[in-house]
């Protein structure tokens, strides 16, 4: 008899943190090594925005990574995904020429689209409405833990080794992880160390309307509804913020700031242990209003995401502060208020949508933010090379500002999916008191 485990729900999303942790850990060696790499490859500003744009490009394919989830399973396609990413990672090693990187690059942005779809997927199946907040603040902790670790240990690989040395360090990694993440997951249906106590305390918290179906998500009925629109567009007007910080930081103070790469190792993580509170601060703050307030869970996180975009408002200061750690602690608390915007409409995804369309439906949004990201990119190759990145931290400030009034507009509930059904705060939801006190 296989011996269950008391909360496992917090161990399979702890696994997929460190899945997003590795994820990120891997797109951002590109950014650490970017002030040695583009020296002795002779790169400018605009190759080095050509070559994010590969990534972003093929990142963009997000909606199909989410759907080949969504068809042969969570458990196989994360792991397929993750094994194509750890691969070409250790290929960037072999590189020569910015075309080179380039083609790596886009090589590796459609598997490493996976992660959201992934991790929207568990939270939806393994959390009751009511925890999904702090569970997508968990899993979101590894976006910007890979980005934390990643200055220290790619800069220790490159002076310990060289650039490319770094790549084959943290794309072996990733074997360690799928091991790890074959062992340990299954679907709550499945999984023989689930409870029965658990497997009925998550049924019992969630949504009649987000149920799963036995029909195949369809992109073209998803895409057509305002839902969709009203947390795709935010995060296409929020995740510039993520790409000037996990792209464009290291650059900006070797360039601007006049940092050397120790001086990098040492500040270019702050702003990434800042947006991991900031990711689970997002999720406590939208039980907080749950728990002590009478309104819907859409309605609290729309609150996180405004007050998250309202945080946004000093951090165009960086481009006019004189002294580099006044700078680093603005872009700290930019950083900490992404995360927090950002894990509240990353999340909105499985309160609108059948679990069954909520891989699909995070690749989808996926793809309208990686477009944003994409043309941020390249306005800011151009910008740096001609007017510097003053401009650019002003406009990271109002696009948030305008993703929470989009947020606010565009997304409905329908009738038969009003606050009862959608979990009322302080009500749980309809969760019976039996099965609430499981985790109490």
């Amino acid at each position: 008899m296989t011996r269950k485990i008391y909360g496992l729900r917090w161990w399979i999303i702890g696994t997929i943190m460190l899945g997003s942790c590795l994820n990120f850990l891997t797109r951002s060696t590109l950014a650490v090594t970017a002030p040695t790499l583009t020296t002795q490859l002779h790169l400018t500003a605009e190759q080095y925005s050509y070559v994010l744009s590969a990534f972003t490009l093929t990142n963009a394919l997000q909606p199909l990574t989410g759907y080949v989830i969504d068809v042969i399973g969570l458990k196989t396609g994360f792991a397929l995904f993750c094994l194509a990413w750890s691969i070409i990672t250790m290929g960037h090693g072999l590189v020569h020429s910015w075309q080179g990187l380039a083609l790596m690059r886009g090589l590796l942005g459609l598997p490493e689209g996976a992660i959201h779809p992934a991790g929207m997927k568990a939270t939806s199946q393994w959390f009751p409405a009511r925890e999904r907040g702090l569970a997508g603040g968990i899993y979101n902790i590894g976006a910007s833990l890979g980005s934390m670790l990643a200055p220290p240990l790619v800069v220790w690989a490159t002076l310990f080794w060289n650039w490319q040395f770094a790549f084959v360090v943290t794309g072996g990694i990733g074997f360690v992880w799928l091991a790890l993440w074959w062992w340990i997951y299954d679907t709550p249906e499945k999984h023989r160390a689930l409870s029965e106590r658990e497997k009925n305390y998550i049924r019992a918290g969630q949504e009649e309307h987000i149920q799963a179906s036995s029909e195949r998500p369809s992109i073209r009925s998803i895409i057509t509804q305002r839902n969709f629109w009203g947390i795709a567009l935010p995060r296409f007007l929020a995740d510039p913020t993520w790409v000037t910080l996990s792209f464009w930081l290291p650059l900006y103070l070797s360039t601007v700031r006049h940092m050397d790469l120790k001086q990098i190792a040492l500040f270019a993580w702050l702003p990434f242990l800042a947006a991991d509170i900031g990711s689970v601060f997002g999720g406590m703050l939208v039980g907080a209003l749950l728990k002590y307030t009478s309104i819907s869970v859409v309605n609290a996180r729309r609150c996180v995401f405004t007050f998250g975009a309202l945080m946004m408002l000093p951090v165009p200061f960086v481009g006019f502060v004189d002294h580099p750690l006044t700078a680093i602690a603005l872009l700290c608390l930019g950083g900490f208020a992404h995360q927090t915007l950002s894990v509240t409409v990353i999340t909105m995804s499985t309160d609108l949508f059948r679990k069954s369309e909520v891989a699909t439906v995070a690749g989808c949004a996926g793809t309208v933010s990686t477009i944003g990201q994409l043309c941020f990119t390249l306005v800011v190759g151009a910008m740096v090379s001609h007017v510097g990145y003053k401009p650019i931290f002003i406009l990271l400030a109002v696009f948030d500002l305008i993703g929470a009034t989009v947020l606010w507009t565009l997304v409905r509930l329908k009738k038969d999916e009003n606050d009862s059904s959608s979990v009322r705060l302080g009500s749980l939801g309809g969760v019976p008191d039996a099965v609430r006190a499981i985790d109490q």
